[in-house]
């Protein structure tokens, strides 16, 4: 299969709203590109950010992880890239009648749910909630979402802590902590 043909089955994949089956594909390593996901998920190639948002998304629906590494890949290939903290950046939710529908900054969506849990994650110095995109990939809650997330949440207290949760549909969602002073 030619590069040409595998991009164009890849784009009506996307348009389609399919994803590749990456987590089925083991194709021999190729060397890495200069490709790097920036810890506010905007992705750049030797330096320079990308411009288009469909190649983007077309680079983000063949990633995969292995490890603590971060590769793209097709059937006959596997290249190597770098992320700063993870590939993905929830940047936008809307309340539906399946739940809580998050946004990411390719433009994925998905509900959260049993496959899609949350767990919080040191990002610098604060714990932060991290949502499970796909595979072995993540995505970090914007600040922005989490303000609003933060307004729905309900308090429960449990000893000295108080826990944060928000309901998407049948699921109740730990968001955050904090101890009284």
């Amino acid at each position: 299969m030619d590069i040409l043909s595998l991009q164009t089955q890849l784009m009506e994949a996307s348009d389609a709203g399919k994803m590749p089956p990456v987590d089925k594909w083991d194709p021999p390593f190729c060397g890495n590109m200069p490709l790097v996901i920036k810890r506010n998920g905007q992705w750049w190639h030797s330096n320079t950010p990308f411009t288009r948002a469909k190649l983007v998304q077309l680079f983000a629906s063949v990633l995969k992880k292995e490890n603590d590494a971060y590769f793209l890949v097709t059937p006959v290939e596997k290249i190597g890239i770098d992320v700063e903290d993870v590939p993905f950046v929830i940047v936008d939710d809307n309340k539906t009648d399946k739940g809580i529908e998050v946004t990411t900054q390719v433009g994925e969506r998905f509900v959260l749910d049993q496959n899609h849990k949350v767990e919080l994650r040191f990002f610098t110095e604060d714990k932060v909630p991290y949502v499970h995109v796909r595979h072995d990939l993540w995505a970090r809650v914007h600040q922005n979402v989490l303000y609003r997330w933060l307004d729905m949440a309900t308090e429960h207290q449990e000893g000295a802590m108080t826990r944060l949760y928000i309901n998407s549909g049948e699921n109740r969602i730990f968001i955050g902590e904090y101890t009284k002073d």
